[in-house]
Protein backbone atom coordinates (compact mmCIF):
# COMPACT_ATOMS: atom_id res chain seq x y z
CA UNK A 1 0.00 0.00 0.00
CA UNK A 2 1.52 3.11 -0.93
CA UNK A 3 0.93 6.50 1.45
CA UNK A 4 0.37 9.71 -0.47
CA UNK A 5 2.44 12.45 0.96
CA UNK A 6 0.17 15.59 0.95
CA UNK A 7 1.41 18.13 -1.34
CA UNK A 8 3.29 20.82 0.42
CA UNK A 9 2.39 23.61 -1.73
CA UNK A 10 -1.57 24.01 -1.36
CA UNK A 11 -3.45 25.73 -3.68
CA UNK A 12 -2.19 24.11 -6.58
CA UNK A 13 0.44 26.40 -6.87
CA UNK A 14 3.96 25.27 -8.46
CA UNK A 15 6.30 27.98 -6.93
CA UNK A 16 5.92 30.08 -4.03
CA UNK A 17 7.29 33.93 -3.41
CA UNK A 18 8.02 34.89 0.14
CA UNK A 19 8.42 38.43 2.08
CA UNK A 20 10.30 38.80 4.44
CA UNK A 21 9.90 41.27 6.64
CA UNK A 22 7.01 40.26 8.93
CA UNK A 23 6.23 36.93 7.32
CA UNK A 24 9.59 34.95 7.69
CA UNK A 25 10.87 37.15 10.26
CA UNK A 26 10.12 39.68 13.49
CA UNK A 27 11.24 42.86 12.41
CA UNK A 28 8.96 45.14 13.25
CA UNK A 29 10.73 46.10 16.49
CA UNK A 30 13.68 47.17 14.37
CA UNK A 31 11.51 49.75 12.25
CA UNK A 32 9.99 51.34 14.88
CA UNK A 33 13.45 52.11 16.57
CA UNK A 34 14.79 53.33 13.04
CA UNK A 35 11.53 55.55 11.91
CA UNK A 36 11.65 56.63 15.59
CA UNK A 37 15.24 57.63 15.59
CA UNK A 38 14.87 58.63 12.37
CA UNK A 39 12.19 61.33 13.13
CA UNK A 40 13.20 62.41 16.08
CA UNK A 41 17.11 63.64 14.62
CA UNK A 42 14.08 66.10 12.97
CA UNK A 43 12.10 66.92 15.60
CA UNK A 44 9.35 65.08 14.12
CA UNK A 45 5.98 63.14 15.92
CA UNK A 46 5.97 59.35 15.10
CA UNK A 47 2.44 58.10 14.05
CA UNK A 48 1.15 54.58 14.06
CA UNK A 49 0.51 55.36 10.08
CA UNK A 50 3.85 56.56 9.40
CA UNK A 51 4.98 52.24 9.06
CA UNK A 52 2.00 50.76 7.62
CA UNK A 53 2.46 53.54 4.66
CA UNK A 54 6.61 52.74 4.14
CA UNK A 55 5.65 49.22 4.49
CA UNK A 56 4.69 48.43 0.97
CA UNK A 57 6.93 51.15 -0.57
CA UNK A 58 10.51 50.08 -0.10
CA UNK A 59 13.05 52.28 0.54
CA UNK A 60 13.94 54.72 -2.44
CA UNK A 61 9.51 54.86 -2.57
CA UNK A 62 9.17 55.30 1.47
CA UNK A 63 12.45 57.85 0.71
CA UNK A 64 10.11 60.16 -1.41
CA UNK A 65 6.81 59.65 0.21
CA UNK A 66 8.85 61.08 3.80
CA UNK A 67 10.06 63.90 1.60
CA UNK A 68 6.59 65.08 0.53
CA UNK A 69 4.82 64.29 3.72
CA UNK A 70 7.60 66.55 6.53
CA UNK A 71 8.81 68.57 3.46
CA UNK A 72 12.14 67.53 3.91
CA UNK A 73 14.98 69.48 2.25
CA UNK A 74 17.26 66.15 1.96
CA UNK A 75 17.49 63.80 -1.18
CA UNK A 76 15.71 60.30 -1.59
CA UNK A 77 19.38 59.02 -1.51
CA UNK A 78 20.67 60.08 2.02
CA UNK A 79 17.61 59.06 3.22
CA UNK A 80 17.81 55.73 1.89
CA UNK A 81 21.48 55.40 3.27
CA UNK A 82 20.38 56.79 6.80
CA UNK A 83 17.65 54.09 6.98
CA UNK A 84 20.17 51.76 5.67
CA UNK A 85 22.98 52.58 8.69
CA UNK A 86 20.47 52.73 11.40
CA UNK A 87 19.14 49.05 10.32
CA UNK A 88 22.01 47.05 8.91
CA UNK A 89 23.91 46.24 12.57
CA UNK A 90 20.29 45.81 14.00
CA UNK A 91 19.41 43.14 10.94
CA UNK A 92 22.96 41.56 11.04
CA UNK A 93 22.93 40.80 14.98
CA UNK A 94 19.57 39.99 16.19
CA UNK A 95 17.39 38.63 13.13
CA UNK A 96 16.12 35.47 13.20
CA UNK A 97 13.58 33.48 11.16
CA UNK A 98 10.01 32.94 12.66
CA UNK A 99 9.91 29.51 14.28
CA UNK A 100 8.98 26.80 11.23
CA UNK A 101 9.97 29.36 8.47
CA UNK A 102 13.01 27.84 7.57
CA UNK A 103 11.69 24.29 7.60
CA UNK A 104 9.12 25.14 5.78
CA UNK A 105 11.14 26.83 2.77
CA UNK A 106 13.53 23.91 2.51
CA UNK A 107 11.25 21.19 2.61
CA UNK A 108 9.64 23.19 -0.65
CA UNK A 109 12.79 23.52 -2.29
CA UNK A 110 13.25 19.06 -0.89
CA UNK A 111 10.19 18.64 -2.80
CA UNK A 112 11.29 20.44 -6.31
CA UNK A 113 9.11 23.72 -5.54
CA UNK A 114 11.01 26.82 -6.96
CA UNK A 115 11.15 29.58 -4.35
CA UNK A 116 11.97 33.51 -4.43
CA UNK A 117 12.52 36.16 -1.89
CA UNK A 118 10.23 39.06 -2.76
CA UNK A 119 11.39 41.82 -0.45
CA UNK A 120 11.40 45.88 -0.44
CA UNK A 121 14.35 45.97 2.00
CA UNK A 122 17.61 46.95 0.94
CA UNK A 123 20.03 43.88 -0.24
CA UNK A 124 23.02 45.08 2.09
CA UNK A 125 21.03 44.44 4.50
CA UNK A 126 19.20 41.76 4.60
CA UNK A 127 22.76 39.71 2.45
CA UNK A 128 24.92 40.94 5.05
CA UNK A 129 22.58 38.99 8.73
CA UNK A 130 24.12 36.73 11.02
CA UNK A 131 22.03 34.31 11.48
CA UNK A 132 20.19 34.23 8.01
CA UNK A 133 21.79 33.21 4.52
CA UNK A 134 18.76 34.08 2.49
CA UNK A 135 21.36 33.88 -0.44
CA UNK A 136 21.48 30.14 -0.15
CA UNK A 137 17.92 29.64 1.35
CA UNK A 138 16.27 30.54 -2.02
CA UNK A 139 16.40 29.94 -5.67
CA UNK A 140 15.84 33.72 -6.63
CA UNK A 141 16.02 36.87 -4.50
CA UNK A 142 14.19 40.12 -5.75
CA UNK A 143 14.85 43.23 -4.04
CA UNK A 144 12.63 46.22 -4.18
CA UNK A 145 15.47 48.51 -5.39
CA UNK A 146 15.92 46.15 -8.87
CA UNK A 147 12.53 46.83 -9.96
CA UNK A 148 12.04 50.51 -9.32
CA UNK A 149 8.62 50.06 -7.15
CA UNK A 150 7.09 49.47 -4.18
CA UNK A 151 4.27 46.38 -3.42
CA UNK A 152 1.61 49.04 -4.47
CA UNK A 153 2.47 47.54 -7.68
CA UNK A 154 2.76 44.35 -8.98
CA UNK A 155 5.83 44.02 -10.81
CA UNK A 156 8.33 42.58 -8.04
CA UNK A 157 5.90 39.44 -7.98
CA UNK A 158 5.74 38.92 -11.74
CA UNK A 159 9.85 39.71 -11.49
CA UNK A 160 10.37 36.84 -8.55
CA UNK A 161 8.44 34.60 -11.11
CA UNK A 162 10.31 34.99 -14.52
CA UNK A 163 13.23 34.75 -11.95
CA UNK A 164 11.95 30.78 -11.10
CA UNK A 165 10.89 30.53 -14.65
CA UNK A 166 7.31 30.01 -13.87
CA UNK A 167 3.86 32.19 -15.02
CA UNK A 168 2.88 33.95 -12.11
CA UNK A 169 -0.26 32.19 -12.10
CA UNK A 170 1.38 29.09 -10.70
CA UNK A 171 2.97 30.77 -7.88
CA UNK A 172 1.43 30.99 -4.30
CA UNK A 173 2.59 34.59 -2.77
CA UNK A 174 3.07 34.61 1.28
CA UNK A 175 2.63 38.43 2.57
CA UNK A 176 1.45 40.18 5.66
CA UNK A 177 0.53 43.12 4.39
CA UNK A 178 -2.76 44.44 2.32
CA UNK A 179 -1.02 46.36 -0.17
CA UNK A 180 0.96 43.67 -1.66
CA UNK A 181 -1.74 41.00 -1.08
CA UNK A 182 -3.55 42.94 -3.39
CA UNK A 183 -0.92 43.99 -5.87
CA UNK A 184 0.10 39.64 -5.60
CA UNK A 185 -3.38 39.19 -6.61
CA UNK A 186 -3.49 41.82 -9.63
CA UNK A 187 -0.49 40.17 -10.86
CA UNK A 188 -2.36 36.65 -11.14
CA UNK A 189 -0.71 35.06 -8.33
CA UNK A 190 -2.42 33.17 -5.35
CA UNK A 191 -2.17 34.62 -2.17
CA UNK A 192 -1.38 33.72 1.69
CA UNK A 193 -1.65 36.17 4.03
CA UNK A 194 0.61 35.99 7.44
CA UNK A 195 -0.12 36.89 10.78
CA UNK A 196 2.87 39.23 11.76
CA UNK A 197 3.89 40.19 15.12
CA UNK A 198 2.84 43.50 14.35
CA UNK A 199 -0.15 45.47 16.29
CA UNK A 200 -0.11 47.62 13.08
CA UNK A 201 -0.93 45.04 10.76
CA UNK A 202 -4.30 45.22 9.21
CA UNK A 203 -5.15 41.45 10.06
CA UNK A 204 -8.79 40.97 9.57
CA UNK A 205 -8.61 42.71 5.98
CA UNK A 206 -5.23 40.97 5.17
CA UNK A 207 -7.67 37.61 5.75
CA UNK A 208 -10.85 38.55 4.11
CA UNK A 209 -8.29 39.56 0.75
CA UNK A 210 -5.80 36.66 0.13
CA UNK A 211 -6.99 33.50 -1.05
CA UNK A 212 -5.90 31.26 2.30
CA UNK A 213 -4.20 32.51 5.55
CA UNK A 214 -1.77 31.33 8.56
CA UNK A 215 -1.24 32.39 12.13
CA UNK A 216 2.21 31.03 11.63
CA UNK A 217 4.19 28.80 10.15
CA UNK A 218 3.46 25.59 11.81
CA UNK A 219 -0.16 25.71 10.38
CA UNK A 220 1.52 24.39 7.12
Amino acid sequence: MTIERPDPLPLGARAAIFDFDGTLADTAHIWYEVDHTFLSRRGLPYTPDYPTRLAALGFVGGAYYTIERYGLSETAEQICAEWTELSHELYRRTVVLRPGAKDYVQRLRSAGVPCALATTNDAAVLYDMRHIDVASLFDACVFGAEVGCGKDRPDIYLEAARRLGMDVCDCLVFEDIVPALRSARIAGAHTCAVRANDRSQAWDEAKKLADMWIEDWHDL
